[in-house]
C-alpha cells in the first residue's frame, strides 16, 4: 500500500494513473500493482451438529415445562441496538426453549 506525498492519504489507482484518495494529486510514478493467490487444498470445516449442546454454557433456571433445575444459555440481539439482549435458556432435560426479555 502506498501513501501521498503531499498530504499522507492512501493511493488509488485509477485508469493506469496513481492518485491520492485524499487530496486528488496525482503521482507521476508508474502504477505497481502485485497480485498473488495461492491455491491449495481446502481444509474441512467442522460441523456442529444440533444435539452438540456443550457448546452453550449451562446455568440454574427451571424449565416451565418438566421443572427441570438446568437449562442452556445463549444471548442474542433480537430488537434495535439500544435495546437489551434477549436471554434464551433451552432445558437440558426436555429441550424446551423458552426466552427471557429483562
Amino acid at each position: 500500500m502506498e501513501f501521498c506525498e503531499k498530504c499522507g492519504g492512501m493511493i488509488l489507482v485509477r485508469e493506469n494513473k496513481v492518485v491520492c484518495a485524499g487530496c486528488g494529486y496525482k503521482s507521476k510514478k508508474k502504477p505497481q500493482i502485485k497480485t498473488s493467490e495461492k491455491i491449495g487444498q481446502k481444509e474441512p470445516i467442522a460441523v456442529i451438529r444440533e444435539k452438540d449442546e456443550n457448546v452453550n454454557p449451562i446455568v440454574e433456571m427451571r424449565c416451565p415445562r418438566c421443572k427441570n433445575k438446568k437449562a442452556y444459555f445463549w444471548t442474542m440481539q433480537t430488537r434495535a441496538s439500544d435495546e437489551s439482549e434477549t436471554k434464551f435458556f433451552k432445558c437440558t432435560s426436555c429441550s424446551h426453549t423458552w426466552r427471557a426479555y429483562r
